[in-house]
């Protein structure tokens, strides 16, 4: 039996990186699954995956920015399993290295709504079906929140709106038996890989921060901590905030003067 057998977990953008590597964590705990983002071709590759792993999955293509897919991805994993018992909120889209005097209100609207707005559109929905049996609800932040990364402005200020509203809801919860915890990652996603590539410098400059001295993995690094989480394990763990970035964060003080150098 796996740590989370008999478990239903629904994860958003999880189609590739950090969402899909969570997924396929959880399907090596035994979870049930239901995978949403909004590029179904994914959706179906990565569910194509997760099958072969052992796991029961639902895929429900949809946008995190709109509450109407929120509610359609609970009420299709109440449908299929009759229960929910794990949220995990990764959706997210963004535009990093984009300078605070230069953002739009496209871009704007976009980091808010896909991330932050969705975490709270699918925590509400999720709410009634989280109560029944209670449950843990795991949120994405980001380090360029905590630390304030150059050309991270909206994106990192919508991934400290998430740790708030984690904090918040938390306490207001608990009475259910709802758990609600933040893992601030870093690790290799596609869109990482992307951005590192086009930026070889910032690539070199982010690796020398991390005291591990690797990027991580979405599935072997960041699934096991959301899988702990997730568990009964952490039963009696609710409201913090978990970095799990190789030691990035604790070095940012004594590299942020180089790396402000060299992103300018």
């Amino acid at each position: 039996m796996g740590t989370l057998s008999n478990k239903v977990a629904l994860v958003t953008g999880a189609g590739q990186g950090v969402g899909l590597g969570i997924a396929q964590a959880f399907a090596d705990a035994g979870a049930n699954l239901v995978i949403t983002g909004r590029d179904a071709a994914k959706l179906e590759g990565a569910a194509a995956g997760l099958r072969a792993q052992g796991a029961t999955v639902l895929v429900v293509p949809g946008d995190s920015r709109e509450r109407a897919s929120a509610r359609a991805a609970v009420a299709a994993t109440l449908a299929k399993f009759g229960r929910l018992d794990i949220l995990v909120n990764n959706a997210q889209s963004s535009a990093p290295g984009t300078r605070f005097e230069d953002l739009d209100d496209a871009t704007i609207d976009l980091t808010m709504e896909s991330g932050y707005y969705g975490t709270v559109y699918h925590m509400q929905e999720a709410l009634a079906a989280l109560k029944v049996n209670g449950g843990a609800v795991i949120n994405l932040g980001s380090r360029e929140g905590i630390i304030g990364g150059v050309g991270m402005s909206i994106y990192g200020a919508g991934k400290e709106a998430i740790r708030a509203l984690s904090r918040s809801t938390a306490r207001e919860l608990g009475q259910y038996g709802i758990r609600v915890n933040v893992i601030c990652p870093a690790a290799l996603s596609p869109a990482a890989v992307t951005y590192l590539d086009a930026h070889p410098d910032k690539a070199k400059m982010y690796l020398s921060q991390i005291a591990l001295g690797r990027f991580g993995d979405p599935r072997s690094d960041i699934g096991p901590v959301a899988v702990f989480l997730a568990s009964d394990e952490a039963r009696y763990i609710t409201g913090p905030s978990l970095n799990a970035e190789g030691g990035m964060t604790m070095l940012c003080a004594r590299h942020r003067r180089a790396r402000t150098r060299l992103e300018g």
